[in-house]
């Protein structure tokens, strides 16, 4: 019976162990993915400006 109590505590901790380095790991990808969202919001950001700047310029073409 001991034994089976051991087996059982030691199962415990290693499920204990495994959702404690899976809440780490939700941790960091949810950091990364909150720096991916920065990051694509300036690249949207600096793509309109960009636009902008084309169509500005196209506007002072002659037209045909």
């Amino acid at each position: 019976m001991d034994i089976d109590i051991s087996n059982l505590e030691a199962k415990v901790e290693r499920v204990a162990a495994f959702c404690e380095e899976l809440r780490a790991e939700n941790h960091a990808l949810r950091e990364r993915l909150a720096d991916l969202e920065r990051e694509k919001d300036a690249l949207a950001a600096r793509m309109t400006t960009a636009r902008e700047r084309i169509e500005t310029i196209m506007d002072k073409l002659p037209a045909e």
